[in-house]
C-alpha cells in the first residue's frame, strides 16, 4: 500500500468528521474547496436544495488567461477573490467554510484569505 492511498484515506476520514457538523443552508451556504496537484476548485453549495450556487476554478479559460504566474498560492488567492465576487453578485455574504478534509495551510488558507478579502464572511 503506497503513501498516497494512506494520505487520501486519512483526508477522507477528516472529511467525514468535518461534514457531520457542517451543513449549508439558503441563508449560509457552504464554501467547499477541492485541491488537486495542479488545480484548485471552489464552489458555494446550498445543501438543503442540493444545488451549486457559485463556482470558480483554475481550469476556467478566463482564469488561465488572467494569471501570469505559475505560483499556486497566488492562483488560490485569485480563485478566492473570484468566488467571493461571484457570490456577492448573487447576494451571498455569509458562508460556512468546508475545507473538505484538507489541512488548513498553503493553498487552502490562501483561498480562504482571498475569499475574505473579496468580501465573504465566515
Amino acid at each position: 500500500m503506497g503513501t498516497k492511498n494512506i494520505k487520501e484515506s486519512m483526508r477522507l476520514k477528516r472529511k467525514i468528521r468535518i461534514r457531520k457538523s457542517i451543513f449549508g443552508t439558503i441563508e449560509r451556504p457552504r464554501l467547499s474547496i477541492y485541491r488537486s496537484l495542479k488545480h484548485i476548485y471552489a464552489q458555494i453549495v446550498d445543501d438543503s436544495n442540493g444545488k451549486t450556487l457559485v463556482s470558480a476554478s483554475t481550469v476556467e479559460k478566463s482564469v488561465i488567461d488572467n494569471v501570469d504566474t505559475k505560483n499556486n498560492i497566488s492562483k488560490a488567492v485569485l480563485i478566492g477573490k473570484l468566488v467571493a465576487e461571484r457570490a456577492l453578485n448573487k447576494g451571498i455574504k455569509k458562508v460556512v467554510f468546508d475545507r473538505n478534509g484538507f489541512l488548513y495551510h498553503g493553498r487552502i488558507k490562501a483561498l480562504s484569505d482571498g475569499a475574505r478579502e473579496g468580501g465573504l464572511d465566515f
